[in-house]
């Protein structure tokens, strides 16, 4: 699973977002130096997953195999939807959280696909997704908990202005809390150490952020 790519084209010449007194303000990154963290962030987890000695391989249908094959995909769609709101939010807030969620999160998706590898597993699995977990037959139209519909993300890229905010929070919040819960069914299955360790982490930074993206909707809604 690698980030999703851009060009220089495409991202020149992006104005910065300005502050709550109107005047703009300079990125701490620019697009593509976002873009270039994020693989950066996706071979740092490939490099701490390599690092990990383990005993035991989990097997295709595993709830570890399974864990890492759909929170990766749920990961993808949160690092999109963060590439989308730095380019395009209003709020300096908003973009910063984002370079910390995209960053963040390519690093945990290179994580789970070195564990992948060293299984000796497939990226993707022959099981439908979520069926490592109890309720997983409650999955709709393919999406994970907490995922955005094409329409949503349809809706995020199309957004201008305060609208990308309010739309990005809006999503990201309810991507969270899909995403715990998910993590919430590892951890009360799993009894490898690593993805006892990567998943506690994951939830910690997770709750963590679904408190900031509150205060910030709570501030978009003002602009």
């Amino acid at each position: 699973m690698t980030a999703p790519t851009t060009t220089d084209s495409e991202y020149d010449d992006i104005p910065a977002a300005p502050d709550e007194g109107g005047r703009a303000q300079p990125a701490r990154y620019g697009v593509l130096a976002l873009a270039i963290m994020v693989v950066v962030g996706l071979l740092l987890g490939y490099a701490g997953g390599l690092l990990t000695p383990r005993l035991t391989r989990p097997g295709d249908s595993s709830v570890e195999a399974g864990f890492a094959r759909d929170m990766t995909t749920h990961h993808a769609q949160a690092v999109e939807m963060s590439l989308i709101a730095y380019r395009s939010a209003t709020l300096p807030e908003v973009r910063q959280i984002a370079v910390d969620i995209a960053t963040g999160q390519q690093g945990e998706i290179g994580a789970m696909q070195t564990w992948l590898r060293e299984w000796g597993l497939s990226p993707t699995g022959s099981q439908p997704p979520m069926s490592w977990m109890s309720d997983g037959a409650t999955v709709k139209d393919g999406l994970m908990p907490g995922m955005a519909t094409p329409q949503q993300m349809a809706s995020l890229r199309d957004a201008r202005g305060i609208e990308v905010d309010r739309q990005f929070l809006t999503l990201m919040y309810a991507h969270h809390l899909g995403g715990i819960h998910m993590i919430d069914a590892a951890l009360g299955e799993t009894d490898n150490d690593e993805v006892l360790r990567v998943a506690k982490t994951m939830k910690a930074t997770q709750q963590t952020e679904l408190n900031n993206l509150r205060q910030l909707q709570a501030q978009a809604a003002k602009g």
